[in-house]
């Protein structure tokens, strides 16, 4: 609840997937997604459709999209603890603190309430991952229908990336089932059908929405945006190693605490027994292959690992739950790196007052920020270790305390650097008035949702911005200037803070005036994203 209140729809990717959703309601078309008048092939369209079924019977609202990835999100928990009770049924302790460590993850709790399509493929992946227990463990046939319904899901909710979620984990069941006996009858048969019945449900959107958006939104939505983003991605393209040394930021607290690598080092090294337990193999084969398939895809983001938090938290809770010792130097890592963190934010503000070309609004970090964090440091050390489970829950309560700390104050210092709902009202109040406006550049539908727009902004290069103002004396154009001492706030009609820079709304006066201004200084502006 602290997500959704403390902030408003992050630019740029929020304010994109919601503007598509608001498009689709406006048009009432909901086969074929668009933004800017064409079709939006970057994801399937199962987000939206949520969106708009919530609108449908709450009502154009702000908070029921932000909701969606939290619904998600708890009930990816709860999923978790479904099968944690399978692979370990005699053993409730690890249920209940892999339900505890996955939801204090630093990385799903800022993800939880963000309006992103990670937190449904983690949702779907569970789901897959249950329906495969349920039919080896309980050989229950209604796991196949679960698998097949997790695999449409997920194709509808991320594409094929579903298939990399779940497939290595399938293929591996020798590897991690304690019966031997599956054979291409009874195991490789059933799961070959099930991917062929969910692609077939999927193809039940694709194949018409391909039709109506033509050959390149066909290609887009069906090799695009798997095959060519795995070769040669066109975003985030990343070394290989890129996740490995951020793995701690990431799993914060949990990678970091000592009772985990102890209990990995006594199973490996001392005892010798830990891949004897079928059920650790499991979460093996479900962890390892993906994380290095997704290390070698060229395109990578921090939430793209979202769907494998699961089984860091199955993994660590069941190697933390049998050698438990109170001792303090266990948790004293998780306090040392948070100790850090404290002293950055700390000398934060101090440090970018130094620097230049930085968002101002980083200097005005509270130092009451980076207190309350050093004062968590210390709980974690002196607190009473009376049990493995009074850890679990204070690294819990501590994560969580300080992830959503961190995001409140950080969204209410940064004021509406991260926020457009100022620009785009005012954007609104020019559309009731018939003035027709113009952005600059790349516009991914900042303004739309949040500004109830019914069109989008005329999109300008700075070589057609001459015409476009002889067309429309009275309009008004959109721009960004990322230094503000080259803005004279006389000669702009409306401006904000827009991450690093400034976002300007200018008449056709003032955008020549300010231009002959910023030529004379010679620091133009590209007005580039």
């Amino acid at each position: 609840m602290i997500g959704l209140f403390s902030r408003s729809y992050f630019p740029i990717d929020e304010t994109r997937y919601v503007t598509v959703a608001w498009n689709m309601w406006l048009n009432g078309d909901y086969l074929v997604p668009n933004l800017n008048g064409m079709a939006y092939s970057h994801k399937p369209p199962l987000l939206f459709w949520l969106i708009n079924l919530g609108w449908k019977i709450l009502g154009v609202n702000d908070w029921w999209p932000r909701l969606i990835p939290s619904l998600f999100a708890l009930a990816s928990v709860f999923l978790t603890r479904k099968i944690a009770n399978i692979l370990w049924p005699n053993q409730t302790e690890i249920k209940d603190n892999a339900s505890l460590i996955l939801l204090s993850f630093s990385l799903w709790i800022v993800y939880s309430t963000a309006l992103m399509f990670d937190m449904l493929i983690a949702f779907f992946t569970l789901l897959g991952v249950l329906g495969l227990l349920i039919v080896l463990q309980t050989r229950q046939s209604s796991g196949w229908l679960i698998f097949t319904l997790s695999i449409s899901g997920g194709l509808l909710a991320k594409g094929p990336t579903i298939l990399l979620q779940l497939l290595p984990l399938a293929l591996s069941a020798k590897f991690w089932h304690k019966d031997q006996v599956l054979n291409l009858k009874n195991w490789y048969l059933p799961l070959f059908y099930c991917i062929l019945g969910g692609v077939a449900i999927a193809l039940l959107w694709a194949i018409p929405a391909g039709i109506r958006g033509g050959a390149v939104y066909q290609h887009a939505i069906f090799w695009g945006q798997t095959a060519d983003r795995m070769v040669d991605s066109f975003a985030h393209n990343r070394p290989f190693w890129w996740y490995l040394p951020i793995l701690p930021l990431l799993l914060f607290p949990w990678l970091l605490w000592g009772e985990f690598w102890r209990g990995l080092w006594i199973g490996l090294f001392k005892e010798k027994n830990l891949l004897n337990d079928s059920s650790v193999r499991f979460c093996v084969a479900w962890l390892i292959p993906v994380f290095i398939a997704f290390s070698f895809i060229s395109g990578k983001q921090v939430h793209y690992l979202l769907p494998l938090f699961p089984a860091f938290a199955l993994l660590i809770a069941r190697l933390s739950s049998n050698q438990y010792s109170t001792s303090r130097k266990l948790v004293l890592p998780v306090a040392i790196a948070t100790l850090i963190l404290g002293f950055v934010f700390l000398g934060l503000p101090s440090y970018i007052q130094t620097q230049s070309n930085v968002a101002i609004w980083i200097a005005k970090i509270p130092l009451g920020l980076g207190v309350f964090i050093l004062m968590h440091a210390i709980l974690i050390v002196t607190l009473p270790k009376k049990s493995h489970s009074s850890v679990v829950i204070q690294l819990t309560l501590m994560s969580i305390s300080l992830a959503t700390t961190v995001m409140f104050v950080l969204m209410h210092t940064a004021g509406n650097a991260y926020d457009v709902r100022p620009i785009s009202k005012e954007l609104k109040k020019l559309e009731i008035a018939h003035i027709p406006t113009a952005f600059i550049g790349k516009y991914p539908g900042i303004f739309n949702f949040l500004g109830r727009l019914e069109k989008s902004p005329d999109l300008l290069k700075l070589e057609t911005i001459d015409a476009w103002f002889n067309a429309h004396p009275n309009g008004r154009v959109v721009n960004y200037f990322h230094d503000i001492n080259t803005i004279n706030p006389k000669q702009v009609e409306f401006l904000q803070p827009y991450k690093g820079s400034t976002a300007v709304i200018m008449t056709r006066t003032q955008w020549y005036a300010q231009k002959y201004r910023t030529v004379a200084n010679q620091t133009v502006d590209q007005g580039q994203l």
